[in-house]
């Protein structure tokens, strides 16, 4: 399987001016401090009373999204209008639209509305997550692969691990994620390649937005545009009562699942597994993997988003409520998917082509000798502040403040505590020059 020529995003889209999906609206942030200290990469700072994203540490895990007071984050995809632009076009909706809408609608009559909208046919990310779990099966044969292995089909966990704990990296399952698959059976097995057919997925995930444009372990992407759940429930909704409802979901109960959590492992069947959901519960396992405090646990499946995918930040439906409905619908599927139309991809096709490498946040200098020296300058200062990480200073931590005063991006008074300190000092200033005062200064 090849990829295709990778994503090709509206010039109009706001999304296509950033490799990150997650977003500042200025005008709504009033400086709160909420997002900085939830954010697990501290990737937000609050400066002049108003948050900002640093790219280089943002993961697009959409945690600011979901706690920021003001609604002054979101994350930003592709217009319904970019189907225009191409000859024939393929809906990829992840299993977790199907957890948006209540039950009396069928899998089958939410596909059909899709083609309503305008696509001209549909693939199930379901289908080949149901691929995917298949071949992580043959992977686990191997004696060779480190022990827990991790889950890769959540963008926001994979730069997780690479950004804040590297030494992982060999954990990750090096196979394509599931939309990736589809997207690339829908185009290559079912389309041979043709110009002017393009995919689209239908995404939960802000995470999967910008891998979209910046694939992590393959070069580049099958996928034409990414869709937010979000931009499409209303229109979604609105065609359900009409659009006649044709046989179109062919995916079976293992892959819809893996849009809840326990879901893929559940789909895996290994028995020495752990399923964890929610950015702060995630770095709580890497940490205990890290500290080889899980020897054992085989797999682990970790999501981001609470309850799995159906959490995403482009959802609308409350995560637990939906997981529920996810359930109740898999239940009345059969077991797996029914037999492809198509050659299902080799373990050799389904496999990473560019393994991820470590992430570096930011280096303090090109110049190491002058970065050496900017750390123990970092160093010196964070040990001078009172170590209490309260946000005040718009910064996550008194180490994260250290390290803006060394890169000229903040001030030491920035520290309401440091500021107190200096007033007071410079207060005791002002006395003692009363006190010595030559007699008759004050007189005209």
């Amino acid at each position: 399987m090849n990829p295709s020529d990778g994503p090709r995003f509206d010039s109009r889209s706001d999304a296509a001016k950033s490799l990150h999906s997650v977003r500042l609206e200025p005008e709504k942030c009033v400086g709160c401090t909420t997002c900085i200290k939830k954010c697990p990469t501290e990737a937000i700072r609050v400066r002049k009373g108003r948050a900002r994203i640093i790219d280089e540490r943002c993961i697009d895990c959409g945690e600011c999204i979901r706690t920021c007071p003001h609604g002054a984050k979101k994350a930003v995809s592709d217009p319904l209008s970019l189907i225009a632009g191409y000859r024939r076009t393929i809906a990829i909706p992840a299993p977790a639209l199907y957890a948006q809408f209540d039950e009396r609608w069928s899998i089958d009559r939410l596909l059909s509305g899709l083609l309503a909208l305008g696509f001209d046919e549909v693939f199930e990310v379901a289908e080949a997550a149901e691929i995917v779990t298949a071949a992580t099966q043959e992977l686990m044969k191997r004696a060779d692969l480190p022990r827990p292995l991790i889950s890769s089909a959540c963008p926001a966990v994979v730069k997780l691990v690479q950004l804040r704990y590297p030494s992982l990296i060999p954990h990750l399952v090096p196979l394509l994620p599931p939309v990736e698959v589809a997207a690339r059976i829908a185009k290559e097995r079912l389309h041979g390649g043709e110009e002017g057919v393009g995919a689209f997925l239908v995404s939960p995930c802000a995470g999967k937005v910008t891998t979209a444009r910046a694939p992590v372990g393959y070069e580049r992407s099958a996928l034409d545009g990414v869709i937010g759940i979000k931009d499409l429930y209303v229109p979604l909704r609105g065609v359900l009562g009409t659009a006649p409802e044709r046989a179109l979901s062919r995916a079976g109960r293992a892959g819809v699942e893996w849009a809840r959590t326990e879901g893929e492992a559940d789909a895996l069947g290994e028995r020495r597994s752990i399923s964890v959901d929610g950015i702060a519960a995630v770095i709580g396992v890497l940490e205990a993997l890290e500290n080889e405090k899980l020897n054992d646990v085989a797999y682990i499946e970790a999501l981001a988003c609470p309850a799995g995918c159906v959490g995403g930040p482009l959802t609308v439906e409350n995560p637990y409520i939906a997981r529920n409905r996810l359930r109740n619908r898999a239940e009345a599927l059969p077991p797996r998917a029914a037999r492809a139309p198509y050659e299902a991809p080799s373990l050799a096709e389904l496999a990473w082509t560019r393994p991820p490498a470590a992430r570096r946040a930011l280096a303090l200098d090109p110049d190491m000798l002058k970065a050496m020296i900017m750390m123990e300058e970092m160093d010196l200062l964070a040990s001078s502040l009172p170590g209490l990480d309260c946000g005040s200073c718009g910064a996550p931590s008194c180490q994260a403040l250290a390290e803006d005063v060394v890169r000229g991006l903040a001030s030491p008074t920035d520290c309401i505590f440091k500021l107190r300190e200096n007033v007071r000092e410079l207060a005791g200033k002002l006395l003692a020059l009363e006190e010595i005062k030559p007699p008759g200064l004050d007189k005209e």
